[in-house]
């Protein structure tokens, strides 16, 4: 599906489950993720795959036509583009780990570009809005590879492939499954756990004991359910509470990061800057500016 708004006000970090494709139509910002702080403006797109961190402080106002895209939707979409050489759908999703490494990108289109693809994702956009996905599917996925085919050239890959005795050494013969959401029961529980209680100093030992899965097999079916381990989706979780602190509250930095649940200030800071691109004194620099800003 696909929408369009506009922002006024600063968009807090936040990550999602599923894949997004923001189109800059018109105003500017100031964008935050794993790249760091980057302006952006009409004829930029940002590519951000599921379970990243960002955010973004408007110059003023920005509008963006986002597409929302579930994840294993685009593990089937890799499967069939690179079908001739790839095993199955487990490969696929392998594949795409290897040769799309960078899961926050700008793809500078350029206005000539982005300009070819206004009328489809207005299009895209109005069929959304109906609601009506089997009497609008083949349109919609016409319009999707449409926009696919533009960006493609401007989305960052790595030249690594894997060759076809690693496949066949690496890669189970059966294929895998598609679902819409995580892969096991266990994964969603794990998940679920953290979020309830993101400051406990979780271990993937401690986790594995609550969802009855042993360590190893916790961090395989966690990674393949939200892409990231158990540990890495909770520091996720801190840095997004981390975040809401620093915009709304006077406390001190090294107080919030006890408070989410790191006892190290130092860590927490470099954990924040990872995910977020800011530190965490930027940051909250940042969303002062801009309540100043919109007081006066």
């Amino acid at each position: 599906m696909a929408l369009t708004t506009k922002h006024c006000e600063p968009i807090a970090p936040v990550a999602h489950d599923f894949v997004m494709l923001n189109f800059v139509r018109a105003g500017s910002a100031i964008l935050f993720s794993e790249f760091g702080e980057q302006p952006i403006k009409p004829g930029d797109a940002i590519l951000l795959a599921a379970n990243v961190l960002c955010g973004a402080e408007p110059e003023g106002h920005v509008t963006v036509t986002t597409i929302y895209a579930d994840t294993d939707y685009v593990i089937d979409q890799v499967f069939w583009q690179h079908v001739e050489f790839l095993q199955d759908r487990l490969h696929a999703q392998d594949f795409a780990a290897t040769v799309y490494t960078e899961p926050a990108q700008i793809l500078s289109l350029g206005e000539d570009h982005a300009g070819i693809l206004i009328p489809w994702l207005d299009e895209l956009v109005e069929l959304s809005v109906e609601a009506q996905p089997v009497a609008n599917f083949y349109r919609m996925q016409a319009l999707w590879f449409s926009i696919a085919h533009v960006i493609a050239p401007s989305i960052k890959t790595s030249p690594i492939r894997t060759s076809a005795t690693q496949r066949a050494r690496n890669c189970p013969t059966s294929p895998r499954h598609r679902r819409f959401g995580p892969l096991r029961r266990e994964a969603r529980m794990a998940a679920e756990l953290l979020c309830a209680n993101p400051v406990r100093r979780w271990t993937v030992t401690e986790l594995a004991d609550e969802v009855h899965l042993s360590k190893s097999q916790v961090g395989r079916v966690f990674v393949e359910a939200f892409g990231k381990s158990p540990i890495a989706y909770l520091t996720m979780l801190r840095t997004e509470r981390m975040a809401g602190l620093l915009r709304t509250t006077d406390t001190p930095i090294a107080v919030i990061a006890r408070e989410v649940g790191w006892g190290d200030p130092d860590f927490a800071a470099r954990q924040f800057r990872r995910s977020v691109g800011v530190t965490p004194s930027r940051y909250r620099v940042m969303s002062r500016e801009r309540s100043a800003s919109a007081s006066g």
